[in-house]
């Protein structure tokens, strides 16, 4: 998984033939190692040093995997700060993503958030995005995990709990997408580059060629119940949700940006056509369709797999961008 499926950006120590069957032997085939150098010098020119360090938390709670948990807060922070988790690719570490977006500094400046980085405990660095533990509410998995880990921080940092949001890269992504679903209560808002559907990899092994692939289709309506069924019975107002892909992703298809488009719009009962199209935006080549108030979904021509993440606009969809 791309953004996903790479490791950190910053450490030339990797032996990377070595490193990417921990992730899966389907993916050796499919990343080339030209592609990984690339996206790690990516990462290497967008990043900028934050004011302090990550702070490893604890005890927060359930965590049946030992998924471990790292804080970050800016000096002179606010009071009842919003949360951001911020959920890193395959083979990648909380500490990679800390260091190769720009979150921790944007806290710095704006003060009113903290950020939550997860690091995943399987092999490879990827997310359990596809056992039925992970996929439903307080049931398990590494999202329990993430979910015990907010409930500490609104109890022991302050953070509003009306305020709390996810984002991530490709197995990030994933897991942003879970987390809509299967903790609808928690989170304001997620924004989620290059990933897949939710429940898209539901199945018994970390890897799904067929949602790679871009070769599951379902209804919308189908789409829908999966989210639904993450959380049965619930009843309150859905998190927002911010999709990004790229038109050239051969790591996880393109075809799964339409899926999404799928999924969200039944979900928030919005119509399958975009109410507003915004062309540029951000960036050139970039589209930008809003289809309600609670679901936009930006396309990136001829963008791969490694999409750039956009923080500044994660936090304007947040609302927290100053």
């Amino acid at each position: 998984m791309g953004t996903g499926l790479l490791a950190d950006a910053g450490s030339s120590a990797i032996n990377w033939p070595a490193q990417i069957p921990l992730l899966s032997r389907k993916l050796a085939t499919m990343l080339s190692l030209t592609k990984l150098v690339t996206f790690g010098l990516l990462y290497a020119v967008c990043a900028f040093a934050a004011q302090n360090q990550l702070q490893q938390i604890n005890n927060f709670g359930s965590n049946p995997t030992n998924v471990r948990m790292y804080l970050y807060r800016p000096t002179g922070v606010v009071a009842n700060p919003a949360l951001i988790v911020a959920m890193h690719y395959c083979t990648g570490t909380a500490q990679a993503y800390f260091s190769g977006t720009q979150y921790a500094n944007l806290a710095d400046t704006q003060k009113n958030f903290i950020v939550l980085y997860p690091s995943a405990p399987d092999s490879g660095g990827c997310w359990d995005v596809h056992t039925n533990a992970t996929l439903k509410h307080d049931a398990g998995g590494d999202s329990l995990a993430i979910a015990s880990a907010v409930r500490y921080a609104i109890t022991n940092y302050g953070v509003d709990k009306t305020r709390v949001f996810a984002t991530g890269s490709s197995s990030g992504a994933m897991m942003t997408n879970v987390l809509m679903g299967a903790y609808p209560d928690l989170f304001a808002a997620g924004s989620a580059f290059s990933g897949v559907p939710y429940a898209c990899f539901a199945g018994a092994g970390m890897w799904n060629n067929e949602c790679a692939g871009g070769t599951k289709s379902l209804s919308a309506q189908q789409w829908g119940d999966l989210v639904r069924s993450g959380y049965p019975g619930y009843t309150g107002t859905r998190p927002k949700v911010q999709i990004w892909h790229g038109t050239s992703d051969t790591t996880l298809n393109y075809r799964n940006h339409a899926e999404g488009i799928k999924q969200w719009t039944n979900v928030f009962g919005y119509p399958s056509t975009p109410v507003t199209t915004q062309n540029n935006s951000p960036l050139n080549g970039y589209t930008r369709e809003t289809y309600g108030p609670s679901f936009q979904a930006i396309r990136a021509q001829g963008v791969s797999h490694n999409l750039p993440t956009q923080e500044r606009d994660a936090l304007t969809w947040f609302g927290i961008n100053k």
